[in-house]
């Protein structure tokens, strides 16, 4: 079993008078992390909320239902816990009656529907995290720097969902049925959208774009529907887990281009599987579209792990001058630039060295990623 880093992070915040909250996809490994965690089950209260009489027990509840429900546990475990009806207002009860003297750890594989009920009703009570597929960093933990090199042609191809580490000779079917059976599920269930074949068709179509910047526009041409749903589509799909999205820098130049989007995919398995191509690396025309989608996936599980809340963008301008990521990190700004090929020489635009000052750029290749994600 590959050992999540975030568990470190999680137990540093054990007893501190806050509800843990961890969210991620499905499929990811979220109660896997919870036994990881090393709780006394004995001291233990588990709730499986996607069994529907665990999630209502725990809906409606009177503090002294709460104190008789909880008794002399030391931790309560909900996992899938936007399956409770009010939730928050139950996390707030149980949080405020036992401040620090018990650890209550929620999980769950949709932010929109986890954010939304707990947020508001317990507000200043909730530490929340995001667990993503398996990191390079953890691969190599877990054997070493060495095999994760290895493993990088097989990874940039399948991802690094838990299942496909562990099961590679299965990885296709694995990444076809989790496409099929899991990606849509929560954000088909919500408000009651019932597109499948419209969510299919934006999900190959953004898998097609990866790197590039994408327009809403001419996504609703390509779709066939308006740009509303466009962006609405899109949202649920990043409260889900599936993708996320990169703004554009602009701070000085006429030609900047200020309102642009960059979107990625939190797993290249995923990605793949969407548009149906498992092709080794040597045969394939997009390998520096799946190189910069692992870096800049692996720089943002790498962000998580390392509490490093800094800025992400983009940069181009209307003459096609680009950085791939700029970092704000105490205001500096930290470049880099993606090439799956060591040979490619890159620099940094002169436009950009020009107006910005106090900068870092690095150019980021399989022969020195390791810095980068680790």
């Amino acid at each position: 079993m590959v050992k999540r880093l975030l568990v470190n992070v999680l137990k540093q915040d054990f007893f501190r008078g806050k509800v843990l909250v961890i969210m991620g996809p499905r499929q990811v490994g979220k109660t896997t992390l919870l036994l990881q965690l090393d709780i006394d089950m004995k001291s233990a209260l588990v709730f499986d909320c996607d069994d529907r009489q665990d999630a209502e027990r725990l809906e409606r509840l009177t503090k002294p239902e709460i104190a008789n429900l909880i008794g002399d546990s030391r931790y309560v475990v909900i996992d899938e816990a936007q399956r409770v009806q009010d939730i928050g207002l139950t996390l707030k009860m149980i949080a405020d009656m036992y401040k620090d003297s018990i650890q209550v750890l929620v999980s769950g594989s949709s932010s929109f529907d986890l954010s939304n009920t707990i947020n508001e009703p317990a507000t200043g009570r909730l530490l929340e995290y995001r667990l993503y597929p398996l990191s390079l960093s953890e691969l190599a933990h877990h054997t070493s720097w060495r095999d994760t090199d290895k493993q990088l042609e097989q990874r940039l191809v399948y991802g690094s969902y838990p299942e496909v580490v562990t099961d590679p000779v299965h990885a296709e079917q694995i990444l076809t049925m989790l496409t099929n059976n899991y990606l849509y599920k929560d954000i088909l269930s919500y408000k009651g959208m019932r597109k499948p074949d419209v969510l299919q068709r934006l999900l190959q179509a953004l898998a097609l774009q990866v790197g590039s910047e994408v327009s809403y526009t001419e996504l609703s041409r390509t779709v066939g529907v308006d740009k509303l749903t466009v962006e609405n589509y899109i949202d649920l799909l990043e409260k889900c887990f599936v993708i996320f999205r990169l703004g554009s820098f602009s701070r000085n130049l006429r030609t900047e281009i200020r309102k642009g989007k960059k979107i990625y995919f939190c797993d290249n398995g995923v990605r793949n599987a969407l548009i149906r191509n498992f092709a080794p690396m040597h045969l394939r025309q997009d390998a520096g579209m799946l190189w910069e989608n692992m870096m800049m996936s692996e720089r943002l599980k790498r962000n998580v792990l390392t509490g490093n809340y800094a800025n992400l963008y983009f940069w181009r301008t209307h003459d096609q001058q680009e950085i791939d990521l700029i970092e704000e990190r105490d205001g500096i700004l930290h470049c880099y630039e993606f090439k799956y090929n060591p040979r490619r020489k890159a620099v940094m635009p002169a436009g950009f060295a020009k107006n910005y000052t106090n900068t870092e750029y690095e150019v980021i290749t399989p022969d020195n990623y390791r810095t980068f994600v680790e």
